[in-house]
Protein backbone atom coordinates (compact mmCIF):
# COMPACT_ATOMS: atom_id res chain seq x y z
CA UNK A 1 0.00 0.00 0.00
CA UNK A 2 3.02 2.32 0.92
CA UNK A 3 4.38 1.34 -2.44
CA UNK A 4 1.39 2.09 -4.17
CA UNK A 5 1.25 5.19 -2.64
CA UNK A 6 4.80 6.81 -3.35
CA UNK A 7 4.17 5.73 -6.76
CA UNK A 8 0.46 7.09 -7.48
CA UNK A 9 2.00 10.82 -6.36
CA UNK A 10 4.46 10.23 -8.57
CA UNK A 11 1.60 10.15 -11.73
CA UNK A 12 2.20 6.30 -11.93
CA UNK A 13 -0.41 3.39 -12.13
CA UNK A 14 0.00 -0.09 -10.34
CA UNK A 15 -1.77 -3.16 -10.99
CA UNK A 16 -2.26 -5.61 -7.86
CA UNK A 17 -2.85 -9.22 -7.81
CA UNK A 18 -4.73 -10.51 -5.24
CA UNK A 19 -4.53 -14.22 -5.19
CA UNK A 20 -2.52 -15.00 -2.86
CA UNK A 21 -5.10 -13.42 0.08
CA UNK A 22 -6.82 -16.02 2.04
CA UNK A 23 -10.22 -16.77 1.24
CA UNK A 24 -12.97 -15.08 3.52
CA UNK A 25 -13.84 -17.56 6.47
CA UNK A 26 -9.82 -18.95 6.81
CA UNK A 27 -8.56 -19.47 9.97
CA UNK A 28 -5.80 -16.76 11.05
CA UNK A 29 -3.65 -16.15 14.56
CA UNK A 30 -5.16 -13.15 16.01
CA UNK A 31 -8.37 -11.96 17.49
CA UNK A 32 -10.21 -12.19 14.16
CA UNK A 33 -10.03 -15.53 14.48
CA UNK A 34 -11.06 -15.78 10.99
CA UNK A 35 -10.18 -13.96 7.81
CA UNK A 36 -12.03 -11.37 6.06
CA UNK A 37 -11.10 -12.31 2.35
CA UNK A 38 -10.04 -9.92 -0.25
CA UNK A 39 -12.49 -7.57 -0.36
CA UNK A 40 -11.26 -5.37 2.37
CA UNK A 41 -7.95 -4.86 0.93
CA UNK A 42 -10.44 -3.68 -2.81
CA UNK A 43 -11.44 -1.15 -0.47
CA UNK A 44 -8.54 0.01 0.73
CA UNK A 45 -6.26 -0.07 -2.16
CA UNK A 46 -9.30 1.91 -4.36
CA UNK A 47 -9.13 4.26 -0.99
CA UNK A 48 -5.33 4.94 -1.42
CA UNK A 49 -5.63 5.47 -5.39
CA UNK A 50 -8.71 8.11 -4.73
CA UNK A 51 -6.77 9.71 -1.89
CA UNK A 52 -4.02 10.70 -3.68
CA UNK A 53 -5.66 13.05 -6.13
CA UNK A 54 -3.70 15.59 -8.17
CA UNK A 55 -5.76 18.73 -9.28
CA UNK A 56 -8.99 16.59 -10.95
CA UNK A 57 -6.23 13.33 -11.75
CA UNK A 58 -5.88 10.39 -9.79
CA UNK A 59 -3.86 7.41 -10.01
CA UNK A 60 -4.54 4.35 -12.04
CA UNK A 61 -5.24 0.75 -10.25
CA UNK A 62 -5.59 -2.69 -11.63
CA UNK A 63 -7.14 -5.33 -9.17
CA UNK A 64 -6.85 -9.19 -10.74
CA UNK A 65 -7.59 -12.16 -9.06
CA UNK A 66 -7.46 -15.87 -10.34
CA UNK A 67 -11.07 -17.40 -11.29
CA UNK A 68 -9.14 -20.44 -8.98
CA UNK A 69 -9.85 -18.08 -6.38
CA UNK A 70 -12.60 -19.30 -3.76
CA UNK A 71 -13.61 -15.47 -3.67
CA UNK A 72 -13.68 -15.18 -6.81
CA UNK A 73 -17.56 -14.29 -6.78
CA UNK A 74 -17.22 -11.62 -4.24
CA UNK A 75 -14.77 -10.21 -6.39
CA UNK A 76 -16.54 -10.05 -9.77
CA UNK A 77 -19.63 -8.42 -7.31
CA UNK A 78 -17.52 -6.01 -5.66
CA UNK A 79 -17.84 -3.05 -7.29
CA UNK A 80 -21.68 -3.69 -8.64
CA UNK A 81 -22.67 -4.71 -4.73
CA UNK A 82 -20.82 -2.20 -2.67
CA UNK A 83 -20.25 0.64 -4.33
CA UNK A 84 -16.73 1.36 -2.57
CA UNK A 85 -14.34 0.23 -5.07
CA UNK A 86 -14.37 3.10 -7.37
CA UNK A 87 -10.91 3.53 -7.69
CA UNK A 88 -9.80 0.75 -9.40
CA UNK A 89 -10.10 -1.12 -12.40
CA UNK A 90 -11.02 -5.06 -11.81
CA UNK A 91 -10.23 -7.99 -13.71
CA UNK A 92 -10.67 -11.58 -13.31
CA UNK A 93 -7.54 -13.89 -14.50
CA UNK A 94 -9.50 -16.91 -16.25
CA UNK A 95 -8.02 -20.59 -17.16
CA UNK A 96 -8.63 -23.02 -20.21
CA UNK A 97 -9.99 -24.94 -17.57
CA UNK A 98 -12.86 -22.80 -16.51
CA UNK A 99 -13.84 -21.62 -20.44
CA UNK A 100 -13.70 -26.10 -20.69
CA UNK A 101 -16.44 -26.85 -17.64
CA UNK A 102 -18.48 -23.60 -19.03
CA UNK A 103 -18.94 -24.64 -23.02
CA UNK A 104 -19.36 -28.40 -20.72
CA UNK A 105 -21.56 -26.87 -18.06
CA UNK A 106 -19.21 -28.67 -16.19
CA UNK A 107 -18.38 -28.22 -12.04
CA UNK A 108 -15.50 -26.44 -11.23
CA UNK A 109 -12.99 -26.80 -8.90
CA UNK A 110 -11.87 -23.87 -7.31
CA UNK A 111 -8.83 -24.04 -4.42
CA UNK A 112 -6.74 -21.85 -2.46
CA UNK A 113 -3.90 -21.67 -2.70
CA UNK A 114 -4.61 -21.52 -6.10
CA UNK A 115 -1.33 -23.54 -7.33
CA UNK A 116 -1.50 -25.51 -4.73
CA UNK A 117 -1.17 -29.92 -4.91
CA UNK A 118 -2.13 -29.70 -1.36
CA UNK A 119 -4.98 -26.94 -0.68
CA UNK A 120 -6.33 -25.96 2.44
CA UNK A 121 -9.43 -25.16 1.29
CA UNK A 122 -11.65 -26.28 -1.77
CA UNK A 123 -14.66 -25.60 -3.33
CA UNK A 124 -16.55 -27.23 -6.05
CA UNK A 125 -18.61 -24.44 -8.66
CA UNK A 126 -21.02 -24.23 -11.53
CA UNK A 127 -18.90 -22.53 -14.21
CA UNK A 128 -21.78 -21.67 -16.14
CA UNK A 129 -23.38 -19.79 -13.69
CA UNK A 130 -19.97 -18.03 -12.67
CA UNK A 131 -19.83 -17.10 -16.05
CA UNK A 132 -23.46 -15.60 -16.62
CA UNK A 133 -22.41 -13.36 -13.89
CA UNK A 134 -19.36 -12.10 -14.99
CA UNK A 135 -21.37 -11.32 -18.21
CA UNK A 136 -23.91 -9.21 -16.91
CA UNK A 137 -21.49 -7.33 -14.12
CA UNK A 138 -19.54 -6.31 -17.58
CA UNK A 139 -22.82 -5.45 -19.09
CA UNK A 140 -24.24 -3.55 -15.89
CA UNK A 141 -20.98 -2.06 -15.04
CA UNK A 142 -18.13 -2.51 -17.66
CA UNK A 143 -16.46 -4.72 -14.97
CA UNK A 144 -14.92 -7.01 -14.65
CA UNK A 145 -12.71 -7.37 -17.14
CA UNK A 146 -11.48 -10.05 -18.42
CA UNK A 147 -7.82 -11.93 -19.17
CA UNK A 148 -7.70 -15.14 -20.37
CA UNK A 149 -4.79 -15.90 -17.96
CA UNK A 150 -3.19 -19.45 -19.98
CA UNK A 151 -3.37 -17.76 -23.12
CA UNK A 152 -1.50 -14.85 -21.86
CA UNK A 153 1.02 -17.15 -20.18
CA UNK A 154 1.31 -19.26 -23.39
CA UNK A 155 2.28 -16.34 -25.56
CA UNK A 156 4.31 -14.04 -22.91
CA UNK A 157 8.27 -14.24 -23.83
CA UNK A 158 9.24 -13.47 -20.14
CA UNK A 159 6.85 -16.78 -18.62
CA UNK A 160 9.07 -19.47 -21.19
CA UNK A 161 11.74 -19.17 -18.29
CA UNK A 162 9.77 -18.40 -15.28
CA UNK A 163 12.30 -20.93 -13.36
CA UNK A 164 14.95 -17.68 -13.05
CA UNK A 165 12.31 -15.50 -11.73
CA UNK A 166 10.55 -14.10 -15.06
CA UNK A 167 6.93 -15.16 -13.63
CA UNK A 168 3.72 -13.00 -14.74
CA UNK A 169 1.70 -11.90 -12.09
CA UNK A 170 -0.62 -9.15 -12.83
CA UNK A 171 -0.97 -6.04 -15.27
CA UNK A 172 -0.66 -2.43 -15.72
CA UNK A 173 -4.18 -0.30 -15.15
CA UNK A 174 -5.76 -0.70 -18.82
CA UNK A 175 -4.58 -4.42 -18.38
CA UNK A 176 -2.83 -4.29 -22.01
CA UNK A 177 0.72 -5.49 -20.55
CA UNK A 178 1.27 -8.31 -18.55
CA UNK A 179 4.14 -7.83 -16.00
CA UNK A 180 6.39 -9.62 -13.78
CA UNK A 181 6.51 -8.08 -9.82
CA UNK A 182 8.33 -4.68 -9.82
CA UNK A 183 8.19 -4.20 -13.63
CA UNK A 184 7.00 -1.12 -15.33
CA UNK A 185 5.32 -0.40 -18.60
CA UNK A 186 6.93 1.59 -20.99
CA UNK A 187 4.23 2.49 -23.94
CA UNK A 188 4.17 4.55 -26.95
CA UNK A 189 1.85 4.49 -29.99
CA UNK A 190 2.08 5.50 -33.27
CA UNK A 191 -0.80 7.65 -35.04
CA UNK A 192 -1.63 5.57 -38.09
CA UNK A 193 -4.16 8.64 -39.64
CA UNK A 194 -0.52 10.48 -40.28
CA UNK A 195 0.33 7.59 -42.87
CA UNK A 196 -2.21 7.66 -45.06
CA UNK A 197 -1.55 8.60 -48.50
CA UNK A 198 -4.00 11.10 -50.49
CA UNK A 199 -4.80 10.09 -53.67
CA UNK A 200 -4.49 6.20 -53.73
CA UNK A 201 -7.61 5.54 -52.11
CA UNK A 202 -9.62 3.80 -54.74
CA UNK A 203 -6.77 1.85 -56.10
CA UNK A 204 -7.45 -2.20 -56.84
CA UNK A 205 -5.24 -2.23 -53.29
CA UNK A 206 -5.93 0.76 -51.53
CA UNK A 207 -3.74 -0.61 -48.36
CA UNK A 208 -1.01 -1.11 -50.45
CA UNK A 209 -1.10 2.43 -52.19
CA UNK A 210 -2.95 4.25 -49.77
CA UNK A 211 -0.25 3.70 -46.66
CA UNK A 212 3.34 5.05 -46.58
CA UNK A 213 5.02 1.93 -45.45
CA UNK A 214 8.17 3.51 -46.10
CA UNK A 215 7.24 6.60 -43.83
CA UNK A 216 6.08 3.69 -41.46
CA UNK A 217 9.25 1.74 -41.36
CA UNK A 218 11.16 4.99 -40.03
CA UNK A 219 8.95 5.87 -37.43
CA UNK A 220 9.01 2.46 -35.63
CA UNK A 221 12.68 2.24 -35.79
CA UNK A 222 12.98 6.07 -34.21
CA UNK A 223 9.88 5.23 -31.92
CA UNK A 224 11.55 1.81 -30.43
CA UNK A 225 15.21 3.94 -30.07
CA UNK A 226 13.11 6.80 -28.14
CA UNK A 227 11.44 4.18 -25.91
CA UNK A 228 14.71 2.48 -25.37
CA UNK A 229 15.69 5.90 -24.13
CA UNK A 230 13.04 6.40 -22.10
CA UNK A 231 14.52 3.21 -19.98
CA UNK A 232 17.77 5.20 -19.40
CA UNK A 233 16.87 8.43 -19.13
CA UNK A 234 13.72 7.64 -16.16
CA UNK A 235 14.41 7.78 -12.54
CA UNK A 236 11.98 5.08 -10.90
CA UNK A 237 10.68 5.77 -7.09
CA UNK A 238 11.48 2.35 -6.17
CA UNK A 239 14.85 0.60 -6.46
CA UNK A 240 13.39 -2.63 -7.01
CA UNK A 241 11.48 -1.43 -9.98
CA UNK A 242 14.53 0.09 -11.31
CA UNK A 243 16.51 -3.47 -11.38
CA UNK A 244 13.65 -5.09 -12.92
CA UNK A 245 12.74 -2.70 -15.62
CA UNK A 246 16.70 -2.73 -16.82
CA UNK A 247 16.90 -5.93 -16.40
CA UNK A 248 14.32 -6.50 -19.01
CA UNK A 249 14.05 -3.41 -20.76
CA UNK A 250 10.90 -4.34 -21.53
CA UNK A 251 9.20 -1.66 -24.31
CA UNK A 252 5.03 -1.51 -25.17
CA UNK A 253 5.00 -0.09 -29.18
CA UNK A 254 1.63 0.27 -30.61
CA UNK A 255 -0.58 2.40 -32.55
CA UNK A 256 -3.46 4.79 -32.38
CA UNK A 257 -5.51 6.28 -35.05
CA UNK A 258 -6.90 2.99 -36.98
CA UNK A 259 -10.13 3.69 -37.42
CA UNK A 260 -9.53 7.11 -38.76
CA UNK A 261 -6.68 5.61 -41.29
CA UNK A 262 -10.17 3.14 -42.19
CA UNK A 263 -12.14 6.52 -42.84
CA UNK A 264 -9.48 7.75 -44.89
CA UNK A 265 -8.96 4.61 -46.86
CA UNK A 266 -12.80 4.04 -47.36
CA UNK A 267 -12.28 0.66 -45.78
CA UNK A 268 -15.26 -0.36 -43.52
CA UNK A 269 -13.96 -1.22 -39.91
CA UNK A 270 -16.14 -4.34 -39.75
CA UNK A 271 -14.99 -6.34 -43.45
CA UNK A 272 -12.85 -8.66 -44.27
CA UNK A 273 -10.53 -6.29 -45.91
CA UNK A 274 -9.81 -4.40 -42.67
CA UNK A 275 -8.83 -6.94 -40.51
CA UNK A 276 -6.90 -8.20 -43.28
CA UNK A 277 -5.40 -4.73 -43.25
CA UNK A 278 -4.82 -4.57 -39.23
CA UNK A 279 -3.00 -8.00 -39.83
CA UNK A 280 -0.47 -6.35 -42.14
CA UNK A 281 -0.08 -3.06 -40.20
CA UNK A 282 0.88 -5.20 -37.31
CA UNK A 283 2.63 -7.37 -38.77
CA UNK A 284 4.94 -4.73 -40.50
CA UNK A 285 5.42 -3.21 -37.13
CA UNK A 286 6.22 -5.84 -35.46
CA UNK A 287 8.65 -7.12 -37.77
CA UNK A 288 10.40 -3.85 -38.29
CA UNK A 289 10.38 -2.96 -34.53
CA UNK A 290 12.38 -6.11 -33.76
CA UNK A 291 14.40 -5.55 -36.39
CA UNK A 292 14.77 -2.06 -34.80
CA UNK A 293 15.67 -3.86 -31.35
CA UNK A 294 18.00 -6.02 -32.77
CA UNK A 295 20.12 -3.19 -34.31
CA UNK A 296 20.20 -1.60 -30.95
CA UNK A 297 21.51 -4.69 -29.49
CA UNK A 298 24.38 -4.35 -31.58
CA UNK A 299 25.29 -1.06 -30.29
CA UNK A 300 24.55 -1.03 -26.60
CA UNK A 301 24.39 -4.86 -26.22
CA UNK A 302 21.41 -6.74 -25.58
CA UNK A 303 18.92 -6.39 -22.42
CA UNK A 304 21.03 -7.82 -19.53
CA UNK A 305 18.93 -10.58 -18.34
CA UNK A 306 19.17 -11.61 -22.65
CA UNK A 307 21.41 -14.76 -21.52
CA UNK A 308 19.13 -16.38 -19.39
CA UNK A 309 15.72 -15.88 -21.55
CA UNK A 310 14.42 -18.00 -24.28
CA UNK A 311 15.83 -16.20 -26.94
CA UNK A 312 19.21 -18.10 -27.20
CA UNK A 313 17.36 -20.99 -26.94
CA UNK A 314 16.00 -20.44 -29.93
CA UNK A 315 18.63 -19.49 -31.64
CA UNK A 316 17.60 -15.84 -32.53
CA UNK A 317 19.56 -13.43 -32.18
CA UNK A 318 20.54 -10.52 -29.86
CA UNK A 319 17.35 -8.29 -28.81
CA UNK A 320 17.71 -4.82 -26.72
CA UNK A 321 14.28 -5.37 -25.15
CA UNK A 322 12.42 -8.55 -23.45
CA UNK A 323 9.42 -7.51 -25.38
CA UNK A 324 8.95 -4.77 -27.96
CA UNK A 325 5.08 -4.17 -29.27
CA UNK A 326 1.60 -3.29 -26.63
CA UNK A 327 -1.95 -2.30 -28.23
CA UNK A 328 -2.78 0.15 -25.51
CA UNK A 329 -6.36 1.97 -25.34
CA UNK A 330 -4.94 5.11 -25.72
CA UNK A 331 -7.46 6.81 -23.81
CA UNK A 332 -5.76 10.59 -22.93
CA UNK A 333 -3.03 9.92 -25.60
CA UNK A 334 -5.36 9.93 -28.37
CA UNK A 335 -7.02 12.89 -27.12
CA UNK A 336 -4.28 14.91 -27.05
CA UNK A 337 -3.06 13.33 -30.63
CA UNK A 338 -6.90 14.21 -32.01
CA UNK A 339 -7.31 11.04 -33.24
CA UNK A 340 -9.50 7.39 -32.64
CA UNK A 341 -8.14 5.68 -29.82
CA UNK A 342 -5.90 2.05 -29.71
CA UNK A 343 -7.72 -0.16 -32.68
CA UNK A 344 -10.95 0.56 -31.84
CA UNK A 345 -14.02 2.16 -34.00
CA UNK A 346 -15.08 5.10 -32.93
CA UNK A 347 -17.40 5.09 -29.55
CA UNK A 348 -19.83 7.77 -31.41
CA UNK A 349 -19.76 10.33 -34.43
CA UNK A 350 -20.75 13.23 -31.82
CA UNK A 351 -20.48 13.31 -28.00
CA UNK A 352 -20.05 15.10 -25.05
CA UNK A 353 -17.12 14.82 -23.27
CA UNK A 354 -17.74 15.00 -19.19
CA UNK A 355 -14.17 16.30 -17.63
CA UNK A 356 -12.87 15.70 -14.03
CA UNK A 357 -14.21 19.13 -13.00
CA UNK A 358 -17.72 19.17 -14.19
CA UNK A 359 -16.81 21.04 -17.95
CA UNK A 360 -18.77 19.44 -20.94
CA UNK A 361 -16.89 19.59 -24.17
CA UNK A 362 -19.27 18.66 -27.40
CA UNK A 363 -16.99 16.72 -29.88
CA UNK A 364 -18.18 16.18 -33.99
CA UNK A 365 -15.56 13.90 -35.55
CA UNK A 366 -13.13 15.33 -38.04
CA UNK A 367 -13.90 12.93 -40.82
CA UNK A 368 -17.87 12.76 -40.32
CA UNK A 369 -18.00 16.68 -40.35
CA UNK A 370 -15.82 17.14 -43.77
CA UNK A 371 -18.07 14.29 -45.05
CA UNK A 372 -21.11 16.39 -44.18
CA UNK A 373 -19.84 19.36 -45.39
CA UNK A 374 -18.93 17.94 -48.85
CA UNK A 375 -22.38 16.12 -48.70
CA UNK A 376 -23.68 19.93 -48.78
CA UNK A 377 -25.21 19.13 -45.06
CA UNK A 378 -22.73 20.82 -42.55
CA UNK A 379 -24.40 23.87 -41.11
CA UNK A 380 -23.55 25.90 -38.47
CA UNK A 381 -26.75 24.96 -36.45
CA UNK A 382 -26.35 21.16 -37.07
CA UNK A 383 -22.56 21.13 -35.88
Amino acid sequence: DEEQVQLMKRRGGVGHDLSHIRPKGSPVKNSALTSTGLVPFMERYSNSTREVAQDGRRGALMLSLSIKHPDAENFIDAKVETGKVTGANVSIKIDDEFMRAVLNNEKYVQKFPIDSDDPMYVKEIDARTLWNKIIHNAWKSAEPGVLFWDTIIRESVPDCYADEGFRTVSTNPCGEQPLLPYEACNLGSINLACLFVPGHEHDEDPAAAGIDWDGLKKVVHLAVRFLDNVIDASRFPLERIDETVRRNRKIGLGVMGFADLLFQLGIPYDSEAGIALAERIMGFINAEGHAASARLAEERGPFPAYAESVFPQRGEGLYRNATVTTIAPTGTLSIIGGCSSGVEPLFALCFTRNILDGERLVEVNPYFEAALKEAGLGTPELM
